[in-house]
């Protein structure tokens, strides 16, 4: 490639936050970036930094046009222990509060980058809303990078402009979420306990600053694609400029790739598909809430309760998170030991938990499990075709990189 062109070409940062949750998808979509010719930087820290090269470096495609860039992570400057850099390390409530305090103290040091560095736009998680002033600095783009979907937004959005369960007398009594493309039906119990009970803390606090910087970003990139939910899509951008391009993990497209995806630990990968290798195929539930849920001793519980009642095999990855109070939540006991060989864990009779276990048992052998497994093939092969050329997230990406072609210029 010659000087010119070289130059001509445009150059993303991207910032993704310190978990495995949201590195994964930053990695598949800076590869799919590249794969459409965009230079990218991508922003870590220095325990977390391994996991980007390793992934890079053992890929097969793209890769001379991806670079990583370090930036300390204040650990110690938050009252945090100078291992922790990234929110599977964190055990308390306390530990979550610094954690997410540290990350506003990096917008020195990514200032600093973005002068090095000068790229032409900046994709940062929803957890750095200072990001979106930073970039206005530079005079360049922030975009905010969404992994869940357009329907969670749009349903969130609904109910914090509408508000509507405020207007019902009870938590269990149902409410509409209105200027939606569907009837959705909630209840308070199904809210989170912050919009729920109306209380702030500072993770509440940092949540709400970053839904208004997202709202005065340039846009968000979202992980999805059109034909999964074509009205949502619509609906969203009626409001809001926005790209989907997913799902950017179909970038890895042979075994090994696959296989390298993920966080690496000491046997827990190799125990678990020894696990698998001994079950049916279309014969295991998997349950991971994330890295950032929490969950309290009921819940917990019910859940629990309502694997074992559903007698179906399964993979449960939870956390076991310490109150500020230095109390820690607990499975019931001797569920591990009853699950022995049925379930495998990695870390009273209520009507929820009969719920939990009706569904499990609906969706692993129920009478329309047949047709529900058909209809996630069918989606799965859509969106094959929307990230392959002429596909849905294939031109939307082309067209994100060209409307930020045309605002560099």
């Amino acid at each position: 490639m010659n000087a010119e062109a070289e130059t001509d070409q445009l150059h993303i940062m991207l910032l993704p936050l310190m978990d495995i949750g949201h590195m994964l998808p930053t990695l598949d979509m800076a590869r799919v970036f590249a794969a459409h010719g965009v230079n990218i930087t991508i922003v870590t820290t220095p325990r977390n930094g391994p996991f980007f090269a390793n992934t890079i470096q053992n890929s097969a495609k793209c890769t001379s046009q991806i670079s990583i860039r370090i930036v300390k992570f204040p650990a110690k400057e938050a009252g945090l222990p100078e291992e922790i850099e990234n929110i599977d390390q964190i055990t308390s409530q306390e530990v979550h509060r610094k954690f997410f305090n540290a990350l506003s103290m990096l917008q020195e040091p990514l200032e600093q980058l973005l002068s090095e560095c000068s790229p032409h736009a900046l994709v940062a998680d929803m957890f750095f809303p200072w990001t979106t002033d930073l970039a206005s600095k530079f005079r360049i783009p922030r975009l905010v990078f969404y992994g869940t979907g357009f329907f969670p937004m749009c349903a969130l959005g609904s109910l914090m402009k509408y508000k509507p369960h405020k207007k019902v007398t009870s938590d269990t009594e149902p409410f509409t979420l209105p200027g939606l493309p569907d009837e959705i039906k909630l209840t308070r119990l199904k809210l989170p306990p912050h919009i729920r009970l109306e209380f702030e803390d500072d993770f509440i606090r940092l949540l709400r600053r970053a839904k208004d910087s997202a709202e005065t970003s340039y846009g968000v990139i979202v992980n999805s694609f059109y034909e999964l939910e074509p009205p949502y899509v619509d609906h969203y951008k009626k409001e809001k400029r926005a790209w989907h391009i997913g799902p950017v993990s179909l970038c890895n497209k042979d075994t090994k790739d696959k296989a390298r995806r993920g966080k690496k630990s000491s046997g827990d990968e190799h125990e678990c598909l020894k696990w698998l290798d001994l079950r049916k195929p279309n014969s295991v539930v998997y349950l991971c809430f994330g890295s950032v849920a929490r969950f309290s001793d009921w819940q917990l519980n019910e859940t629990a309760m309502g694997l074992e009642a559903s007698g179906q095999h399964f993979i449960w990855v939870t956390r076991q998170e310490k109150e500020e109070d230095g109390s820690e939540h607990h499975l019931p006991e001797g569920f591990e030991e009853r699950m022995g060989g049925k379930g495998l864990i990695i870390r009273g009779w209520a009507p929820q938990m009969d719920a939990i276990g009706r569904a499990v048992r609906q969706i692993m052998v129920g009478e329309e499990v047949e047709e529900m497994r058909r209809r996630a093939r069918a989606l799965g092969e859509m969106a094959r075709r929307a990230t392959e050329e002429g596909g849905s997230s294939y031109t939307n990406l082309n067209a994100l990189i060209e409307e930020l072609r045309l605002y560099r210029a």
